[in-house]
C-alpha cells in the first residue's frame, strides 16, 4: 500500500470521490466531456477502492 496511514488514506480517498463528482457534473456532452466522463468514474471508483482498503489488510 503506497499511503500506510490511516487517516491520510481516508482523507485522499475522499478527495478522489469528490474529484470524480465534480469532473461527472462539469462535464460537457461532446467528445472532451465523455474524456472528463471517464477519468471521473476513474477517479471515483479509485477512491472507493482505496477508502474500502482500511480494513482489507488487518493482520
Amino acid at each position: 500500500m503506497l499511503i500506510k496511514r490511516r487517516g491520510a488514506r481516508r482523507v485522499v480517498g475522499a478527495v478522489m470521490i469528490v474529484s470524480g463528482a465534480v469532473l461527472l457534473w462539469l462535464a460537457p456532452e461532446v467528445l472532451p466531456g465523455v474524456l472528463l466522463l471517464a477519468a471521473g468514474v476513474a477517479l471515483e471508483i479509485a477512491g472507493i477502492a482505496l477508502e474500502h482498503r482500511d480494513g482489507a489488510r488487518k493482520g
